[in-house]
């Protein structure tokens, strides 16, 4: 009994050290609230308010028909009328227009007679990804004109593709970001306090304290985690409770997985925290070596970019990555309801990094202290 009264004295004083003070909570609490207010509208690869340029060299009624239906699309907002190959050019160079649009003289005539008639597409190479994905609103355009034309002469197109996204029907970027939040926020908050944790108590000459206290090693260990993750699963919540209530997205998957996920996720990350501030003698020094674990494991966790689309060694290399199994837990347990087998594949390497960053950071705390 006496050792869990120990340790719940150790994490008492921790959360009093974090909470105790007006500017600790406003750390704490203000960033996520800022963050998730902000980043589901800033983090965002939707391109929406394009700008493009038109340059139009036929008179004709077919061409004036796409120009107008090209203008009225909700993505392209700001229309740069050109009427020179070079102000076409120009305007690409000088960023007044993410794509450019050249039609030739003939347009209307060749397609009044059905021949092909191509159209010739610019995009600016500096903005690639939302050049792309505007160019692909820009043939959705097209390809709807043409059916349309098809129709009203009394032709049917042989065949038509048609579309239905599963789990997020809409594609709304929301749907995606915020879940991601869950994992990438409570990954700094949690992974910072953890790493600071004893560095802090080294620089203020405390350390030795607990050493000589009837505490021993692990149960220090022990009582700097638990508040990481008592903070780490308020942070989840908030977000969660932002993204369900606040967005709309919708909550498909259990709580209980969705939980016992963040668990072994916080394990891991307070294993990896206390290593890096059991190596450390400094705050300076543990603050350093978080953000560089975080900031490479955020970028390959499959949050920006699929870890799919990655070279095979470098997915392999991926495994070790927390970030990454969590959130393909958390969009999985929230978009699709995952089923509790495929949770319990993705939480076993969770366990694993957990059991291998505790055990480091205890071998380490030893020698530190003997």
């Amino acid at each position: 009994m006496s050792f869990f009264l120990r340790i719940r004295s150790l994490v008492i004083k921790e959360l009093q050290s974090l909470f105790g003070d007006p500017s600790s909570r406003a750390l704490l609490i203000m960033p996520v609230i800022l963050q998730t207010i902000l980043f589901p509208w800033a983090a965002t690869m939707e391109v929406k308010n394009a700008s493009m340029a038109i340059y139009n060299r036929d008179l004709g009624v077919a061409s004036t028909e796409l120009v107008q239906r090209f203008t009225s699309g909700a993505a392209f907002t700001d229309i740069v009328v050109v009427h020179s190959e070079a102000e076409m050019a120009d305007a690409i160079e000088t960023r007044r227009a993410m794509l450019a649009i050249s039609i030739p003289d003939d347009f209307s005539q060749k397609l009044a007679i059905g021949e092909t008639s191509p159209i010739q597409v610019l995009l600016d190479g500096r903005r690639s990804n939302g050049a792309q994905i505007a160019f692909g609103y820009l043939q959705e355009i097209l390809e709807i004109y043409l059916k349309d034309r098809a129709e009203s002469a009394g032709h049917h197109l042989p065949s038509e593709l048609v579309v239905r996204h599963w789990f997020n029907k809409n594609l709304d970027y929301q749907h995606f970001i915020l879940p991601n939040l869950v994992a990438i926020i409570t990954t700094i908050g949690s992974l910072v306090l953890t790493a600071l944790s004893v560095a802090r108590e080294r620089e203020q000459g405390t350390f030795d304290q607990l050493m000589v206290s009837p505490l021993n090693p692990e149960m220090v260990m022990i009582g700097k985690a638990v508040p990481a993750m008592i903070v780490a699963f308020f942070q989840a919540t908030i977000i969660l409770c932002a993204a369900v209530f606040l967005y709309h997205v919708p909550f498909r998957g259990s709580l209980f997985l969705l939980y016992t996920g963040m668990f072994f996720y916080s394990l891991s990350l307070v294993g990896i925290g206390l290593l890096i501030s059991s190596l450390s003698s400094t705050q300076q020094q543990a603050f350093l070596g978080a953000f560089s674990f975080m900031m490479p494991a955020i970028m390959l966790s499959g949050f920006a970019a699929p870890v799919e689309n990655m070279p095979y060694w470098l997915q392999v290399a991926t495994w070790p990555n927390p970030i990454r199994h969590f959130v393909e837990i958390v969009k999985g347990v929230f978009l699709k309801d995952a089923p509790p087998d495929r949770v319990i594949a993705l939480l076993f390497p969770l366990v694993v990094i957990s059991i291998f960053t505790l055990g480091s950071a205890a071998i380490m705390f030893r020698r530190k202290t003997t």
